[in-house]
């Protein structure tokens, strides 16, 4: 089927596949968004979510399928398109086109009244109730309001786009597109660069908004709030898609069910398997049960042996079908939730009391100030503040990547320290996740312990080069290396970005059980909500 667009009051994908060059998205896939709708976009990393996005918004034609959407269709991409010579009130009008072009049309109406037309009236009448569904005298002060809401009203209008963060652009981006109040919202990763306020104000503007919204997040609050429904691109799904009521919460809940039915089919089918195997065992030592054969008996003795040999066979046979076809039938068994082996021989708990890490009067100009702190062997610490506090400075301070400029930080003798990067960075990016695994852990321990029994990578990517990774990809990579061969002090920066939504929550589950110290650095609201050891809140210098 040939892509095709149709105007609509809902968003609708029916059928769409989309391949660039030999690697396929997805294939076949449909999703109805209607108005009042709030669907989240969940996904693996490289599932698709974006290029769905750009799909329905038309900034992407799809190889198959047709797509339905309201003409005023707006999407907010990750990353903002914008001449960096502008001002960031471009950023703004770039939305603004109809009710601009409303505005003209009616200035051009009213002039029109004074002269001889006879249908200006009518149409003057027309325009400005247009302009009073839309708001237009409202305009400015709307725009006030929203800039306050997104953290950016004290930034001038006139500055340059070059001149401001790129989350500042994506806060101006996001601005827009409420002012503008499309027909259809298309989000992709709205929180991004958002602080708690914007949070909450973005989240109070969209469960007001009539229109479809379909957003893609990996902010599980966020989805808590504001979705009433989720979708996943699941290409095992007949329409490409597994869908689930409700927000993240019911998520989980829905997912954990899934979880424990799968568990019990496995161990069902277990048992049935050893029964069945236990008859055809039973029935086979039946056949070659010997007893002495009484002198009087000849002939009736062997017919009644015949018979029971006959009986056993056809026991076995039956047996052995049913156990042919409960093989073939078999689901596997579940993936091992995430878990840390325990800290190996050689680095076991080091001798001696006190702290693992200490930090006195540390300073890093213009970074970080911490005065005291202490790092105990069974240390749960979450650090949190804005972006620019620090939170990633102190973890490099900690792991002696960074020396301060003032005071001092002292390690326990033969401690170990792993750092989980925001960005990670490979010496040699043409090695593969499994050369890396076997050289960090060595070639027994990779024996014992195989990265693809972890979980976190996909058999088809345990062999390519570690570069050749998505982010998200090389992240798990990352982890594994820290999963098999855990340090004593576990230093996590922003440790659920770039992780699919299960990893991310069966990581935070999976620390609780750490065999040494953890500190994150996290402004993950959901995680921070379940933080439940202690909390450094770090503020801007």
């Amino acid at each position: 089927m040939s892509s095709l667009h149709l105007s609509s009051a809902l968003v609708r994908a029916d059928g769409i596949g989309v391949a660039f060059g030999d690697r396929r998205v997805f294939a076949d896939l449909s999703l109805t968004v209607t108005p009042g709708q709030r669907i989240g976009l969940l996904g693996e990393n490289g599932a698709g979510k974006s290029t769905l996005l750009a799909a329905l918004a038309g900034d992407l034609e799809p190889d198959t399928g047709r797509i339905e959407r309201p003409d005023r269709t707006a999407l907010l991409r990750q990353e903002v398109r914008a001449d960096p010579r502008a001002p960031v009130a471009a950023v703004l009008e770039a939305e603004l086109g109809d009710l601009r072009a409303l505005e003209a049309a009616l200035d051009a109406t009213a002039a029109a009244l004074a002269g001889d037309d006879p249908d200006a009236a009518d149409r003057y009448a027309e325009l400005l109730a247009a302009a009073e569904a839309a708001e237009l005298w409202t305009l400015e002060a709307r725009r006030d309001e929203i800039l306050d809401g997104l953290g950016v009203a004290g930034i001038p209008l006139d500055r340059p786009v070059g001149e401001v963060s790129g989350g500042q652009r994506s806060r101006f981006a996001l601005a827009a597109l409420l002012l503008a109040r499309p027909e259809a919202l298309l989000l992709d990763e709205p929180t991004n660069h958002l602080d708690d306020e914007a949070v909450g104000f973005l989240a109070s503007r969209l469960r007001a908004w009539r229109g479809p919204v379909l957003f893609a997040s990996h902010d599980r609050a966020f989805l808590d709030e504001v979705a009433t429904g989720l979708v996943d691109i699941d290409p095992s799904a007949s329409d490409g898609l597994t869908r689930f009521g409700g927000g993240y919460s019911d998520y989980l809940a829905a997912k954990a069910a899934e979880r424990a039915r799968w568990e019990a089919r496995f161990a069902e089918e277990a048992r049935a398997e050893e029964r069945l195997e236990r008859s055809m065992a039973t029935a086979a030592s039946g056949t070659t049960t010997t007893r002495v054969r009484p002198d009087n008996e000849k002939f009736g003795w062997n017919l009644k042996a015949e018979n029971r040999e006959r009986q056993a066979a056809r026991r076995i046979r039956d047996a052995a079908g049913r156990l042919d076809d409960l093989r073939a039938s078999r689901v596997g068994e579940p993936p091992p939730p995430l878990s840390f082996a325990g800290i190996p021989a050689g680095t076991h708990p080091l001798d001696g009391s006190g702290p693992l890490l200490a930090v006195e009067g540390a300073r890093v100009d213009g970074r970080l100030a911490i005065d005291d702190l202490e790092v105990a062997s069974d240390a749960r610490l979450l650090v949190t503040g804005p972006n620019g506090a620090g939170k990633s400075t102190l973890l490099g301070v900690l792991a002696g990547r960074i020396t301060p400029d003032a005071g001092r930080v002292t390690r326990r003798k033969g401690l170990r320290l792993a750092v989980l990067d925001q960005d990670v960075r490979w010496e040699r990016p043409e090695r593969t996740p499994r050369e890396l695994y076997e050289r960090a852990i060595g070639e027994r321990r990779a024996v014992e312990l195989p990265l693809a029994g972890l979980g976190l990578l996909a058999e088809r990517d345990l062999d390519r080069p570690v570069g050749g990774l998505s982010i998200g990809q090389q992240r798990r990579t990352a982890l594994a290396l820290i999963v098999a061969r855990p340090p004593h002090v576990f230093l996590l920066d922003e440790p659920t970005n770039h992780l699919s939504l299960a990893l991310a929550t069966e990581l935070e589950e999976a620390l609780g059980t750490y065999p040494g110290a953890v500190v994150v650095a996290s402004h993950d609201r959901w995680l921070r909500r379940r933080w439940g050891g202690p909390e450094l809140a770090l503020d801007v210098a």
